[in-house]
């Protein structure tokens, strides 16, 4: 009755997963995507970011190496050569997309798919039919209106500047915000960050917040409660102005103040397919839409805006639909990090959230300075923060900041899915001497 058993709309993360796991339970599937494969994470997002991460990371290395007897000047930064190293690796990334999707037997079209009934749907002129329908087309960077504000620049273009900005300002509190303002501090650009709020990374751990709020000062100027409100193309660059009265003259504004799902033009005025007021589209535990058949995963469905949680959620119903499961997927204790200067880690609950939920918790903290710095003299500050529920032992979050906070978390989030108690925690014998062992170190709780 049918063209194919599954059609997928995006190419991201969520979406080659469920195709892939889908063709390999024997059904027949394509996909469409009409930009990049990979879709934000592996174009535009987590890859190409972490790459200019660790870019940024190195002339903190040269510096703090002087104290280590290494006596020579911090090199001369090339952007281009990091950008087109970086474009080299993003292109073959694509190509092995291309490849896995080829190898499952996916067929794969080049183009905005659009759907234009229950089972039907349209790409480059084409008219598909599908048993199931699947949105994967995630979200899109945001940028709200005002004067100027076509003169600002997202996540979408900030990797492939033709010129290096000696300059710039970062307007957002989220984490996309914070990496990126380290990301062109640690370069070498005199970086701002302007953000409405008192502190960014709003849905965070308070204490993990403030500590990162000291931490991205030494390196970043951090502006809150400050709102811009024009900006103006001079001859000196960019002329910004704040709502407050003050301005600034800089290279380069970029804007990562939140993403929006990614539903333009894909016809969902012509299926049942509802939305919440942000745009988000609205599915039930097993991901299928307010439409029986049309089913959607990822950012475009708001859950977690992570690359893991979208492949995972691509699984489950890649089993449900043709192996004929009942699978679900368990949010609870999902892993993050921010790759900021330093890095955030965390996982499970906040101390904030564990308080609305619990009648008791003990919280058990570490703040100290790395071994590395003691010989470096960076003044740099590693934290870290455990918390318990008191009438059951059970670790309800761990939180960190630090270097490698993210390598040293997804460790104990495997922990965490297991259940692990206080006392576990405090029966683990440390690797000494490493930053994780005060993990499995700290006995004495926080007064309250």
């Amino acid at each position: 009755m049918f063209d194919y058993d599954l059609f997928v709309i995006g190419a991201g993360s969520g979406g080659v997963r469920a195709a892939r796991m889908s063709a390999g339970y024997g059904a027949k599937v394509a996909i469409a995507e009409d930009r990049y494969m990979g879709g934000t994470c592996v174009n535009v997002g987590c890859v190409p970011k972490k790459l200019y991460t660790y870019a940024a990371h190195f002339s903190q290395a040269c510096g703090d190496s002087r104290g280590f007897g290494w006596q020579s000047d911090i090199p001369a930064f090339d952007w281009h050569i990091l950008r087109d190293n970086k474009t080299r690796e993003i292109s073959r990334l694509n190509g092995i997309y291309d490849q896995l999707l080829d190898g499952s037997g996916v067929t794969v079209f080049d183009g905005r798919a659009a759907i234009i009934g229950k089972h039907t749907i349209t790409v480059n002129g084409q008219s598909i039919t599908a048993k199931y329908i699947l949105i994967a087309t995630g979200g899109w960077p945001f940028v709200p209106e005002f004067p100027g504000s076509e003169l600002a620049l997202t996540s979408n273009e900030i990797f492939d500047l033709p010129e290096f900005p000696a300059t710039i300002l970062v307007v957002g509190g989220g984490y996309i915000a914070l990496e990126f303002a380290g990301i062109f501090a640690g370069l070498g650009s005199k970086t701002t960050l302007s953000y409405r709020g008192d502190i960014p990374l709003r849905h965070f751990d308070k204490d993990v917040r403030e500590k990162l709020f000291v931490e991205s000062q030494r390196h970043i100027d951090m502006k809150m409660n400050s709102n811009v409100s024009s900006i103006e193309k001079t001859a000196d660059g960019l002329h910004v102005t704040f709502a407050e009265g003050d301005d600034m003259i800089v290279d380069c504004v970029l804007y990562a103040t939140g993403r929006k799902p990614n539903t333009r033009d894909l016809g969902l005025e012509h299926t049942g397919v509802t939305t919440h007021k942000n745009g988000t589209i609205i599915v039930d535990e097993f991901y299928e839409t307010t439409e029986p058949g049309i089913y959607a995963l990822g950012d475009v469905v708001g859950h977690m805006a992570l690359t893991p949680v979208a492949t995972a959620e691509g699984m489950v119903l890649a089993s449900n639909l043709f192996k004929h499961t009942r699978k679900t997927l368990n949010y609870a204790n999902i892993a993050t990090a921010v790759f900021s200067h330093p890095n955030v880690g965390t996982v499970g609950l906040t101390e904030e959230q564990a308080l609305e939920k619990h009648s008791t918790v003990l919280v058990f903290e570490s703040d100290f300075k790395h071994l590395k710095h003691t010989l470096s003299g960076n003044p740099e500050r590693t934290y870290m923060k455990i918390i318990v529920d008191e009438a059951s032992d059970r670790v309800l979050g761990m939180h960190m900041m630090g270097a490698d906070a993210g390598e040293i978390i997804q460790g104990f989030a495997a922990a965490m899915q297991c259940g692990i108690t206080k006392a576990q925690l405090n029966a683990t014998i440390g690797i000494h001497p490493t930053a994780a062992e005060e993990f499995v170190t700290m006995r004495q709780a926080r007064a309250s």
